[in-house]
């Protein structure tokens, strides 16, 4: 597998290129930083942008669909966005201003799983959001299979950009205005897990699922 990303028209860098990245590690990072993407397609000759969950291995991004949703409806070049804002960067000048972010983009033509595929295809996508909860919950019934489409988009064609840093005018004239400038840090942050009313009392949260939640995760400080 080559450890560089591709060098398409679709996925060449022309602005900020600065920003760009080259490598499937980068891409790797991004995806796995996320579990919900934005999928872009044509229908009907107008753009529908679709947001799904997703997982994805070394070679292909999976992620969900229904059976009745046009969207999804195979044979159409997609797509697919992913992105995390990391902060919210406030320069001297609202010209300077922008955000630190980290995003990728995979373009293809995604392919409906069938049979195992579609299966394994599902673990993918439940282990990238909650490792451990495939071997904990119920596995699907044919039925539940038969109402479900799972797609797989080759990682073959795709673009990752990171924007990080102060802002960009800390050397420049507007220095001297005496003004504040800088980061506010943004991030998604898990709390603890909320029992279903219905649980009996007295069943415990499983590990896996306690260990989305570290110790210290998400309490705000004394």
């Amino acid at each position: 597998m080559a450890s560089g990303l591709s060098g398409t028209e679709r996925t060449r860098h022309r602005r900020l290129r600065e920003q760009g990245r080259t490598d499937r590690a980068a891409l790797f990072a991004v995806l796995r930083a996320g579990f919900v993407c934005h999928l872009g397609v044509v229908v009907d000759g107008a753009p529908m942008v679709v947001p799904t969950v997703y997982g994805f291995d070394d070679s292909f991004l999976y992620f969900h669909g229904s059976v009745a949703s046009r969207s999804l409806a195979g044979g159409r070049t997609v797509c697919v966005t992913v992105t995390h804002v990391d902060g919210l960067v406030l320069a001297r000048s609202v010209f300077e201003h922008g955000v630190n972010y980290r995003s990728a983009m995979v373009y293809g033509l995604p392919r409906a799983l069938s049979g195992e595929a579609k299966v394994e295809g599902l673990r993918v996508l439940t282990e990238h959001a909650a490792p451990g909860q495939w071997d904990y919950a119920r596995r699907p019934s044919r039925k539940e299979l038969a109402a479900t489409v799972i797609f797989a988009l080759s990682l073959d064609e795709a673009s990752v950009k990171v924007a990080e840093g102060p802002p960009a005018d800390g050397d420049g004239p507007d220095a001297s205005l005496g003004l504040w400038a800088g980061v506010v840090p943004l991030e998604v942050v898990s709390r603890p897990p909320v029992p279903d009313p219905a649980l009996p009392d007295g069943l415990p949260v499983p590990a896996h699922i306690a260990a989305l939640f570290p110790p210290g995760a998400g309490r705000e400080p004394m």
